[in-house]
């Protein structure tokens, strides 16, 4: 081998190994960026939970670890003798959610399945209705429960929250129904189902994902929703988030940190375990139609 093939092989080797030191580089800052997101997004809800189970008396303990661990905080969450309705707020959530994940459903089914006059045009008011800001619209809803006599009832938080909901349910649940073949509704009806039956045998189980991925989606819409609901509730309707606002300590104006803290991690913990259990159906789910 001659002087100038053994530089030339040389010169080769040291080009590989620069590209393999950037392509290390490289990984090695996608980790690195990649932990700094996942601390800075997760070190509150951490604080969240440590805070949840810690004694009163060790409130503003800035140890990070767990310390004087105790559960009576989620005791004083659940505790009505405060006036705290945290066990009435979850149980609203839910209802709130529930309504307004049925509505968009049946609605999306409607826009997909069926043939009317102006349908793009409804789909559009539906689509645009989620561009309007919530701080807008707390006035003129306000003012027009109060004269219908439906402030503090489920109404004035069922109907906002599905007007929130609806957008997102519709454009997820549409572009699935879409791709779903029509001989299977057909089939249905010919062994004898109506179309209700049809939907409900046939569709809904074949939906499941996509059926999930909306409600998941609409459950954390409706829980996160507070400024609407803080001015239209009452204490027998409030959700979540204004009952967490409003906990109330042993003391005046004192205010109940690791009940608060206890009650979040209440609301956020089950929902985080859901979405991590089922990941992969919320993943299918939301690329449901997207490929033909």
């Amino acid at each position: 081998m001659t002087a100038a093939a053994t530089e030339l092989r040389a010169q080769q080797d040291r080009g590989r190994q620069a590209a393999q030191n950037r392509e290390k580089w490289a990984q090695g800052r996608t980790y690195i960026s990649a932990l700094v997101i996942l601390i800075w997004c997760l070190a509150p809800a951490y604080w969240m939970v440590v805070t949840a189970f810690r004694e009163v008396g060790f409130t503003y303990d800035t140890s990070i670890l767990p310390s004087h661990v105790t559960l009576d905080n989620f005791n004083t969450a659940f505790d009505t003798s405060f006036g705290n309705h945290f066990g009435q707020a979850l149980l609203n959530s839910v209802f709130i959610g529930v309504d307004a994940l049925l509505i968009g459903v049946f609605a999306a089914y409607a826009l997909a399945r069926l043939n009317f006059r102006f349908k793009f045009l409804v789909l559009g008011f539906i689509l645009g209705a989620s561009m309007f800001p919530g701080v807008a619209l707390i006035t003129p809803l306000f003012q027009l429960f109060t004269n219908i006599g439906w402030m503090g009832t489920y109404q004035a938080l069922i109907i906002p929250n599905i007007s929130f909901v609806l957008p997102l349910t519709v454009y997820t649940m549409t572009s699935f129904f879409r791709e779903m073949p029509w001989e299977l509704e057909e089939s249905a009806r010919v062994d004898g189902c109506t179309q209700g039956q049809a939907f409900r045998k046939v569709i809904m189980p074949l939906a499941a994902p996509a059926i999930f991925t909306t409600a998941i989606l609409a459950f954390i819409s409706s829980w996160n929703e507070f400024l609407i609901a803080s001015q239209l509730s009452s204490d027998a309707t409030q959700p979540v988030t204004v009952a967490i606002a409003s906990f109330a300590g042993a003391q005046p104006n004192q205010i109940p940190y690791t009940a608060i803290m206890a009650a979040g991690t209440i609301v956020t913990i089950p929902l985080v375990i859901l979405v991590l259990v089922f990941q992969r159906k919320i993943v299918a789910g939301l690329t449901a139609g997207a490929v033909k």
